[in-house]
């Protein structure tokens, strides 16, 4: 069931009206089942593992807080840690690793051929499992356990975020489920506009610029280097609007019964260095890392060396994440070689004394906000082709921009024959609008000049969102991004 099928347009409703007349006390089973019914609409029998993998982590969880020595609570860990990252690792690394093995026997003549093990990977899996060791992990240092078998199966399969987080603490989300709410039209009112804006992000921007990105990295071969920048530039913002407007829809869902799920975005691509770009790019799996992975590899409290591969750990394993492929390994690679690079930089204004007047111009940081995008963009081109080969080929393209631009004529752009002639250059002016539009209102949100806008002109805005997403939509929406992780 994806959030902009006619499927969800049903259920959400369905549940949000029977939760707000339900009783409190059974408003959390009653969002379990849903949350399952959404969950094993898409396949029945994977509900099975979602319930499995959370009766496990609860009744091993337990052992962890309940083990007097230091060791016990170690080897405890270790255990649900384990069983975990095994489930994860045989549903998304199984056949991966087969190829692998592979390709490396046929390096040194073995010939070997690999099982057909036909494992369909469950939606969601990487982050309700990165769920459930953030849980147990916590509960190691000390955090309190959750007492309640339906809250914690709830926390883990609460639908907004089942299927692509963000990911919860259940620190934060638990203890909601315990206040018993009234119903405020404040919830209905700013959880629909939520819903609204991640779908105009969702099927009017990125959905458009799908037809774009796909056309260019399904056959890289047919586009000059221009072009692919255009193509790049193209899934850059595809990723962004895709990615944010399911956390739109998700934290607009949630919303609407009261709850809150931590933000995943923050304007990333006015970032003026890589360093920034994380802090404010998939900030729930960015901070996961952090605390789950490059604190306990040592962090950043050991030598410089030691911390340096500390981040290309992180960073590349957080690639491997995202998927069983070496494009993604790649691309995890590369940002963790340019969080390197960037404290190698920073470390050497420092001593050159140039940090601070550096820092403070206002040139300077708009020149570093321009590279910063477009070292990620790089970046993308390895996330978002079909292969190694794809990815090198494009960036060889790309390099070579400059000299193509010496020679630049409109007639050169094929990607002009691919794009629809009403909606890409609507595209071209609201990106801009709303890159500049953002900033504005956060600053004028802090600065407290912006007042909530009146009623009347709320509904007019969201009438007018429903127009425009029935006008330009494209003849079919693909699921979001982020659903194959």
């Amino acid at each position: 069931m994806l959030f902009n099928s006619l499927q969800y347009l049903v259920f959400l409703p369905t549940v949000f009206v029977l939760f707000w007349i339900t009783p409190h006390r059974f408003r959390v089973p009653l969002l379990l089942v849903a949350s399952y019914v959404f969950y094993m609409s898409w396949r029945p029998i994977y509900g099975l593992l979602i319930f499995g993998l959370t009766l496990g982590n609860f009744l091993l969880v337990p052992l962890i807080a309940k083990a007097t020595e230091q060791k016990d609570k170690k080897w405890w860990l270790g255990v649900v840690v384990a069983a975990n990252l095994i489930t994860l690792g045989i549903f998304k690394y199984a056949t991966f690793s087969l190829i692998t093995v592979k390709d490396t026997l046929n390096l040194f003549g073995v010939q070997f051929r690999e099982p057909h093990l036909h494992i369909i990977l469950p939606l969601g899996i990487s982050f309700f499992v990165f769920e459930f060791i953030h849980y147990a992990v916590e509960v190691y240092r000390g955090k309190p356990l959750v007492k309640k078998f339906f809250d914690f199966a709830l926390f883990a399969s609460f639908f907004p975020t089942q299927i692509a987080g963000p990911i919860k603490r259940y620190q934060d989300f638990i203890p909601q489920l315990d206040i018993p709410a009234k119903f405020k039209w404040q919830y209905l009112d700013e959880g629909m506009q939520l819903i609204l804006m991640g779908l105009f992000k969702k099927v009017l921007i990125a959905d458009n610029l799908a037809l774009v990105s796909q056309a260019g990295f399904s056959h890289p071969g047919n586009f000059s280097s221009l072009d692919l920048w255009l193509i790049t530039y193209a899934f850059a913002f595809q990723i962004f609007f895709d990615f944010a407007g399911y956390t739109d829809i998700a934290r607009g869902s949630a919303l609407l019964f009261g709850y809150k799920v931590p933000i995943n975005f923050n304007l990333p691509y006015i970032a003026s260095n890589v360093a920034d770009f994380w802090h404010r790019w998939h900030i729930s799996l960015s901070t996961w890392l952090r605390d789950y992975l490059f604190i306990p590899l040592g962090g950043s409290r050991c030598s410089q060396w030691k911390m340096y591969r500390n981040l290309f750990i992180t960073m590349t394993l957080g690639g491997l994440w995202h998927g069983a492929a070496m494009h993604f390994l790649v691309w995890g690679a590369y940002q963790g070689i340019l969080l390197i690079a960037h404290r190698e930089y920073s470390r050497l204004l420092e001593k050159s004394g140039l940090a601070k007047s550096l820092l403070q111009s206002k040139i300077y940081h708009a020149v570093s906000v321009v590279v910063t995008f477009h070292f990620v963009c790089i970046g993308w081109v390895f996330f978002r082709a079909e292969n190694m080969q794809d990815a090198c080929a494009i960036i060889s393209q790309l390099v070579q921009a400059p000299a193509a631009l010496l020679h630049f004529s409109m007639q050169q752009l094929s990607v002009l024959q691919i794009r629809d002639p009403i909606v890409f250059p609507a595209l071209l002016i609201i990106l801009p609008i709303l890159m500049i539009a953002q900033p504005v209102v956060n600053w004028l949100n802090d600065k407290r000049f912006y007042l909530s806008p009146p009623w009347a002109l709320q509904v007019g805005v969201m009438v007018a969102l429903m127009c425009l997403l029935t006008i330009f939509s494209p003849d079919s929406s693909p699921r979001f991004i982020y659903f194959q992780f």
